[in-house]
């Protein structure tokens, strides 16, 4: 693709036109490592990984290039922000809330329950402070991060038997990282980190019994719908997941400003360029694992549902606790979330109801 018609396609001619004198950027050429936590070629998440790397090139004119390793084809998964921080890699993609062990902070720039939706955090992050806290939290671990995605809302998973109360969490073992499996843990559930490619064995040798992935797109590409047949809904737990690409802060401050604000673009543009692949998709594939599949979509019961809510703010009260950094985004991210759901409510909520009917 002629690299005039690949910004354009972006929506971001201007900008990357504004951002690219070629004198600057053809001061020598860059070869860059990305990491992913995602499976190779997977679809939405993986794929965004690679057409990201391909933005950055065609943006810069090939000066700079980026090689993306999937998961496991350089390092495990869950070892991607270790391997940038040490500048072993330049680069990774994947869920800031893989990294909440460092951090419970790292959190709140993926998703926690009862959170952002996805128009909600990019917000926060754009334009409500969001970034500058980021920075500070990943600069402390040599990382510059960016949005690079959004799978909008996610489902809390596949389940082998219904959930008619909150006796039915007591004992089961669930796939559900971040927050979200905090809040499942305190409601009787064993809850486990497990990488995406991870997580259908358990499923199939009993490690687990539940998992939670993304949504119908991507967990009918796993195939999910052979080993559980109970869907469940709503996304508690991510409401609107935003996924990262993490600079080493060593490689980010080597470009100049021209390649700089590429990357900042680049990554705007597929933030933006991936919610609507996963709302395009997202329709087709639950209409395929109901219909051919024999899914059986339910939502959690009113009971569960509360006590999912109010686990998750005492959950994420107690994480605000542990030190002055997570306190302080917390602070900042329900102080945005406070002012803008009563827009939300209003806005979007209230004219799906009203078309909805």
């Amino acid at each position: 693709m002629k690299r005039r018609s690949f910004l354009a396609g972006a929506g971001l001619a201007g900008i990357a036109a504004a951002a690219m004198p070629a004198p600057a950027i053809a001061q020598g050429k860059r070869q860059l490592k990305m990491v992913t936590t995602w499976p190779k070629n997977y679809p939405g998440l993986g794929v965004s990984a690679e057409r990201l790397a391909k933005r950055i090139g065609e943006m810069t004119d090939g000066q700079i290039e980026i090689k993306v390793f999937a998961a496991n084809e350089f390092v495990p998964a869950l070892e991607c922000f270790d391997t940038v921080s040490s500048g072993a890699a330049d680069i990774y993609h994947g869920a800031e809330y893989y990294w909440q062990g460092k951090s419970k902070a790292f959190n709140f720039f993926t998703a926690v329950p009862f959170g952002m939706t996805a128009a909600e955090i990019n917000a926060w992050i754009y334009h409500g402070g969001g970034q500058e806290l980021w920075d500070d939290l990943s600069s402390g671990f040599n990382i510059k991060p960016f949005m690079a995605a959004n799978t909008g809302v996610q489902l809390p998973g596949w389940y082998r038997k219904e959930i008619n109360s909150l006796e039915d969490l007591k004992g089961l073992s669930i796939r559900m990282p971040g927050l979200g499996g905090e809040v499942m843990r305190r409601l009787g559930a064993a809850s486990l980190t497990l990488a995406g490619p991870d997580i259908f064995p358990a499923l199939q040798n009993g490690t687990i019994d539940a998992a939670e992935w993304v949504g119908p797109w991507n967990d009918m590409a796993f195939g999910f719908y052979r080993l559980a047949k109970y869907y469940y809904w709503p996304g508690f737990h991510e409401p609107g997941s935003s996924l990262a690409a993490g600079f080493n802060l060593q490689v980010w401050e080597s470009f100049t400003p021209q390649q700089q604000a590429v990357v900042r673009a680049a990554c705007a543009a597929e933030n933006d360029y991936t919610l609507a692949e996963y709302n395009a998709h997202n329709g087709a594939a639950l209409k395929t694992l109901v219909e051919k599949h024999g899914v059986q979509v339910r939502r959690f019961p009113d009971d569960v549902i509360a006590a999912l809510k109010k686990t998750s703010q005492e959950v994420l009260e107690d994480a605000a606790k542990e030190d002055a950094v997570t306190g302080k985004v917390y602070k900042s991210f329900r102080s945005f979330l406070d002012t803008t759901s009563e827009w939300t409510r209003i806005g979007d909520e209230g004219f799906v109801q009203a078309r909805r009917g």
